[in-house]
């Protein structure tokens, strides 16, 4: 029988000592690759960007997670395009899946995830569990079940309002850092998109008959270049622009 959200966020958690609030999160793929690291120990976590918060950054993770597929031989597919969108029902589904594999193919012991994920390279990701945490953690994801010993601690703040500046810092610290990885993106794909263009023109001045045959290779990559969707209006020019990127 397929687990709901909440058991598989508090099997996931356990397991990974980490705190995973949605099913969504597992988009970024850092996560599953641990699960399976959990199975055989063998997973290149030094290659996992654990930190990821762009979709080309998921697209790494989960081109690892396919070669260690590939590898031990798991012909699952892995719907890559819908979980680096972050969609809940796709990734609840390849997280339901990846449980069922788990159970089967777990071999039990001691997973000391934050250990492993600091002798990656990685950053914790969460407090370090005290040992006993450790030791049980593994066995506490099989049982499903969730250790009061690994539960945060609320700390009393003076005033009453520093926890909620402190979150509400930390929200929007993580935000701009999302903002930066998008602008980053789109300028490496804008700049791509400008270096095509530029060739199509320069191939058109140098051979003005390029442009005559409107089946041409040419004339086809420009349609694609310069097409629009429903609703988008290509801005005004206002002014004199600026065509100097900065990278």
């Amino acid at each position: 029988m397929a687990q709901s959200r909440d058991q598989l966020l508090i099997w996931l958690n356990n397991l990974l000592q980490l705190n995973v609030t949605k099913v969504d999160d597992c988009g970024t793929g850092a996560a599953l690759c641990q699960i399976y690291d959990s199975i055989y120990k063998d997973f290149p976590l030094s290659r996992v960007k654990f930190d990821a918060n762009t979709e080309y950054a998921y697209l790494q993770n989960f081109k690892h997670l396919q070669a260690w597929f590939t590898k031990h031989g798991i012909e699952r597919s892995i719907p890559v395009q819908s979980l680096i969108k972050c969609k809940p029902q796709d990734n609840l589904e390849f997280l339901q899946w990846t449980k069922v594999f788990w159970d089967e193919k777990y071999r039990g012991g001691e997973y000391d995830a934050v250990a492993r994920r600091k002798g990656a390279g990685a950053p914790a990701a969460a407090p370090a569990p005290t040992s006993s945490a450790r030791t049980s953690g593994a066995g506490a994801a099989r049982r499903g079940t969730t250790r009061t010993t690994a539960a945060p601690r609320r700390t009393a703040v003076a005033g009453g309002g520093g926890a909620v500046s402190a979150a509400a810092t930390q929200e929007i610290n993580s935000l701009k850092e999302t903002v930066t990885g998008l602008e980053r993106e789109r300028d490496f794909y804008f700049s791509k998109l400008r270096d095509i263009e530029l060739l199509l023109q320069q191939a058109c001045e140098a051979d003005p008959g390029l442009e005559k045959d409107e089946d041409s290779l040419i004339k086809q990559i420009q349609a694609i270049l310069y097409s629009t969707e429903e609703g988008f209006e290509i801005p005004a020019d206002d002014g004199v622009v600026d065509d100097q990127e900065t990278f």
